[in-house]
């Protein structure tokens, strides 16, 4: 069993809803167990500027399975909400989830990198992990107390 942690985040269709949802799926996949989430945080987008802020969140779980099975579970609740992949990178979109850390795992393969390669920049994975787990140690032995000494929070806000 590996603690896994997602990010969540959307900015199309009632962000709010969409990421509500997108827990209770999570809540009802087979092989999760004590599912905790941070606070919905409101961010600007990374991407172009003309598009709606977003929702963002982190959750952690238990998970009992291997990381690309957890990975088409999470592409498929995408899809169920609405997501279309495009070639555009940091658009819009009404869902998207991301396997951030997988246990203390380091995983490099064609369709799965962990831990997250943007995490250690972004604001808005940052926070809201360090609300679930304040000590966290990276795989690398980074600690997240420090990432967060380096990340300013910025225009991050918590709108729960």
């Amino acid at each position: 069993m590996n603690k896994v942690y997602i990010g969540l985040g959307s900015n199309l269709a009632n962000p709010q809803q969409q990421i509500t949802n997108a827990l209770n799926a999570l809540a009802e996949l087979v092989g999760v167990s004590d599912l905790q989430v941070s606070s919905l945080y409101a961010s600007k987008p990374m991407g172009p500027q003309d598009q709606p802020d977003y929702v963002n969140a982190v959750a952690c779980f238990n998970w009992q399975g291997e990381a690309l099975d957890l990975l088409d579970k999470l592409q498929a609740i995408e899809q169920q909400h609405g997501r279309v992949r495009k070639a555009e990178r940091w658009g819009p979109r009404t869902l998207d989830l991301d396997i951030v850390l997988y246990g203390n795992q380091v995983i490099n393969s064609e369709r799965l990198t962990v831990p997250h390669y943007g995490m250690q920049e972004r604001a808005f994975v940052l926070y809201p992990l360090a609300q679930l787990s304040p000590e966290l140690i990276l795989p690398c032995g980074t600690k997240l107390a420090d990432l967060l000494t380096k990340v300013p929070a910025g225009d991050l806000t918590i709108i729960n």
